[in-house]
């Protein structure tokens, strides 16, 4: 089932997720249904806040980051060829190595990208979708998509990155979005 994304504006973005149990009602089918909706939604990650569910659940694949890079670009990025996870209640351990900044992009903020700075190198504390713990370090264009996500099941967005003058000049944009007033090629939910 493909889930309609969470617009800006709406609370549960803003609210920290709850941890999730082993035994958690309809879990293998929700995240079945996360993957079809971020493919459906042309998205890279998806965390369950944008399909207004506020626990700590997010997928992500950066594989197809790389998957469409031009030629000359291979072998730029240390993480190629990324990664396809499910991570529950992820903890960061530790942020490593300089920051760097990349043009992000939300599918819950549509028709907005910003460069956003973020560390190199992400150290992360999570359980699989068997509720497996793993401690894994991650980079690049990986870490960044999971740092992304991971802001989401914190209640923080892309946005928040940004300078004060920056994000008042989107201001705009950004209640034309939470009134729905925003062209997109997947269903959203609206704030009230």
């Amino acid at each position: 089932m493909i889930f309609p994304i969470v617009a800006y504006g709406a609370p549960v973005l803003r609210k920290v997720g709850q941890d999730i149990e082993p035994g958690y009602p309809g879990l293998t089918t929700l995240i079945e249904d996360m993957w079809e909706t971020m493919y459906a939604s042309n998205g890279v990650g998806l965390a369950a806040p944008q399909i207004n569910k506020d626990i700590r659940l997010f997928v992500m694949d950066s594989t197809q980051i790389f998957a469409n890079l031009e030629k000359e670009e291979e072998g730029i990025y240390p993480d190629a060829p990324g990664i396809k996870r499910v991570f529950i209640n992820a903890r960061i351990r530790s942020l490593e190595g300089e920051e760097w900044t990349y043009n992000e992009g939300c599918l819950s903020i549509p028709r907005i990208r910003e460069d956003v700075s973020r560390t190199q190198t992400v150290v992360m504390d999570y359980l699989d979708e068997q509720f497996q713990p793993h401690t894994e370090s991650f980079n690049g264009i990986t870490a960044r998509v999971i740092l992304h996500e991971y802001d989401h099941i914190d209640g923080k967005l892309f946005i928040d990155y940004l300078k004060p003058l920056r994000k008042k000049m989107l201001q705009g944009k950004l209640n034309d979005i939470s009134k729905g007033k925003v062209r997109v090629d997947y269903k959203m939910i609206f704030p009230k």
